[in-house]
């Protein structure tokens, strides 16, 4: 697998993964807005219906004027006409049945409307005529025939006239004015002699009413589009910019090029971002932590190992040159307590580096802790390893169960008598204590010995600190043992410390502490 750079994120979904989180926000909630900016199209569904509703009010119109027309004298015909098409803003055109212009009010009196010269209107018309041009291209709308006035007067430049004589019903045909506005034309036949009336509107309030609404559609789509991008634009950077922070930190945390690298823990957020920061600043301390122990402890490894090695060498390398028998005895007998020295080291070093591995994949079970030390006890009895005063227990709780590993725990009793043993006078007892309560067991392990000086209280548990009872044969101990019984404890979620003892007696009392085992 190749390595990928720095900047690269792993993906949760299907973005290209190279464009910024910035642009997703605001892709996002500008594709949103598309969608409501969509709905500009669907007005023109609007525009339909406000036709739909004018034609059955031309057609009632035209019915209406016709039979107003069919009970008048052939007198008041011009009259009747001139007053309809002034009180409704109608064009009225009466023609015989061979289709002659018998009556026509614009020509009788002041024309009820006229068209608006689209070259005398203003820039913002001129825009609207333009959307509606593109939105009806866009749309696939049918194309609707200009609307022009012949020179003719004749009823052959009208086809609705024909075909309402022919049919004998009111026949609506529409036509679009100069400036875009519907005219809409209803011929109607006027009784049984074959005249027909034709009624003209220009509707010129069907296409304000449609732009006024996609006007304001518009205005609001564009409002919500800017204040979208704003907003996002903020998300983008409480999100972005502290998110950018924490990268720039990480990079050069990995990179090891500056080990005061500080990861910004963002205390002022209480939210995911929050939560993030402080993780990666609590895991970046705790990586910083295992490196420096890790260094620390090679550099104890080879300090340790050096000092047998140093032994060793030398007894090899005098043994040839010597003689006595008495001398050569001795020298093996260096090197012998050298070897088993070196070999001691390197069985616990191994053993302390891979406590935490091991106990990050062991599954803790229910454990009677009671039980566990009194086998202990028995078991090192038989091999009188718990000193001359032997160990003494006393449980003084009701539940001394704990969720742990056995073999681990066991490890860690076994260090503490060992110390306990290795610091008790002659004929003097093991002193084990098991209290507890609803939430800890306590677990405390106290000699007759010298005690713990109070500053050397936390050292007794740094890697090879050894401080060893006078007498004792030198490189007995590695001095891990302490170290690791610690290890564990806290790989338990407990703890193990050193106090002075209660009761007034000398010497040393070592405290486990581990959580009570819980059924949750």
């Amino acid at each position: 697998m190749t390595d990928r750079p720095a900047s690269w994120i792993d993906p949760g979904g299907k973005w290209p993964w190279r464009t910024s989180l910035t642009a997703r926000i605001l892709a996002v909630n500008i594709i949103a807005l598309a969608l409501l900016a969509g709905s500009l199209f669907y007005i023109d569904s609007y525009r339909k219906e406000l036709l739909a509703e004018r034609f059955i009010l031309a057609t009632a119109e035209a019915q209406i004027a016709a039979e107003a027309l069919a009970g008048s004298r052939p007198e008041d015909v011009s009259e009747r006409l001139v007053r309809i098409g002034a009180g409704q803003n109608l064009r009225l055109r009466l023609y015989d049945p061979e289709g002659k212009l018998l009556v026509d009010t614009f020509e009788l009196g002041e024309p009820a409307f006229r068209f608006v010269d689209p070259d005398q209107e203003s820039r913002l018309q001129a825009a609207g005529r333009l959307l509606d041009q593109g939105m009806d291209f866009v749309l696939g709308a049918p194309p609707i025939p200009d609307y022009v006035d012949p020179e003719d007067t004749g009823a052959d430049h009208w086809p609705e006239i024909a075909e309402a004589a022919e049919s004998k019903a009111t026949v609506i045909f529409q036509r679009r004015a100069p400036d875009r506005t519907p005219v809409i034309n209803a011929a109607t036949p006027i009784g049984e002699k074959g005249a027909v009336l034709m009624t003209t509107r220009n509707a010129r309030d069907i296409t304000q009413n449609v732009r006024d609404a996609r006007q304001t559609l518009a205005i609001v789509v564009g409002t919500a589009l800017i204040i979208s991008v704003l907003l996002s634009l903020f998300l983008a950077r409480t999100i972005v910019q502290p998110l950018r922070t924490l990268v720039r930190a990480a990079v050069r945390v990995r990179s090891g090029r500056d080990r005061e690298v500080v990861v910004p823990r963002l205390p002022d957020r209480r939210d995911e971002i929050g939560l993030l920061a402080r993780a990666i600043s609590d895991m970046t301390a705790a990586l910083r932590q295992r490196i420096d122990a890790v260094e620390s402890f090679a550099a104890d490894v080879s300090h340790e190992l050096k000092n047998p090695l140093t032994s060793l060498r030398s007894a090899l390398e005098t043994l040839p040159r010597v003689d006595d028998p008495d001398l050569r005895a001795q020298l093996l007998d260096v090197a012998r307590q050298d070897v088993r020295r070196v070999d001691r080291l390197v069985t616990e070093i191994a053993d302390a580096s891979r406590i935490d591995a091991e106990l990050s994949r062991t599954d803790f079970e229910r454990l009677d802790i009671a039980n566990l030390i009194r086998a202990l006890v028995a078991e090192r009895d038989s091999r009188s390893a718990n000193g001359s005063g032997g160990a003494v227990i006393e449980v003084n709780t009701a539940n001394p169960f704990v969720a742990g590993d056995p073999s681990r725990l066991e490890r860690v009793f076994h260090n503490l008598l060992d110390n306990a043993v290795s610091f008790s006078p002659e004929g003097e007892p093991i002193e084990i204590a098991i209290t507890g309560d609803t939430e800890t067991v306590g677990i405390s392990v106290s000699d007759h010995g010298p005690g713990i000086p109070d500053s050397s209280r936390e050292r007794i548990f740094d890697r090879f600190h050894s401080d060893r009872p006078a007498g004792e044969e030198f490189g007995q101990h590695s001095g891990l043992g302490l170290a690791i019984a610690r290890t564990i404890a806290e790989a338990h979620s407990g703890s193990l410390t050193a106090i002075p003892r209660s009761d007034g007696q000398t010497g040393a009392r070592l405290v486990v502490t581990l959580p009570a085992w819980s059924e949750e």
